[in-house]
């Protein structure tokens, strides 16, 4: 009987931190989902300006995978940089 006592207090201290976990994840996981929809219902939010933050990724992604990809140190170039 004291085996049976033990093992449900040990399962009850591990299931508490995951019960925890598993609450503040779906928490943040709403609040995640509403400020994605808080931003697209921005009046400022354009078409003009969603591509021009895309190019502007792109372009940085551009710039990281050549750093990447070279072992000279590009953040050392010349600002208009020339590939």
């Amino acid at each position: 009987m004291e085996a049976v006592r033990r093992w449900a207090r040990a399962l009850a201290r591990g299931a508490v931190p995951v019960g925890l976990g598993l609450l503040l994840w779906a928490a943040v996981g709403a609040g995640e989902q509403r400020r994605q929809e808080t931003l697209k219902a921005l009046p400022e939010v354009t078409a003009e300006l969603l591509a021009q933050r895309r190019r502007h990724n792109e372009l940085v992604m551009a710039a990281l995978r050549e750093a990447a990809e070279t072992d000279e140190n590009v953040a050392r170039r010349p600002v208009p940089w020339r590939k």
